[in-house]
């Protein structure tokens, strides 16, 4: 049972992770979008990439068992929220250069 929780504790982790790069990657994305020469490109190759990759880290999590899966989505979405608090709009540009 310890163990389970374990692998469950590393799924959200997992999530935390692919959250961070598909968001952050978004963000990056949107921050490009006025420099570059040609944004559909851009913009549909960024989509493409993080979203194989993230789909990809989430089968590999999976493992096929749901609960895995679950927990994988939750840190994922938490991502979302911590990201969309710190990133978000009203924010200061300095804060956000890095």
């Amino acid at each position: 049972m310890t163990f389970y929780a374990i692998r469950l504790s590393l799924a959200a982790v997992a999530g935390l992770a692919l959250g961070l790069f598909y968001f952050g990657g978004l963000w990056l994305t949107v921050r490009k979008i006025p420099r570059s020469g040609n944004p559909g490109i851009l913009i549909l190759g960024s989509f493409v990439v993080r979203l194989l990759v993230t789909l990809c880290g989430m089968y590999l999590v999976m493992d096929g068992k749901w609960e895995l899966l679950v927990a994988c989505l939750a840190g994922f979405l938490l991502m979302r929220i911590v990201l969309t608090r710190k990133l978000g709009p009203g924010r200061k540009e300095s804060r956000l250069s890095a």
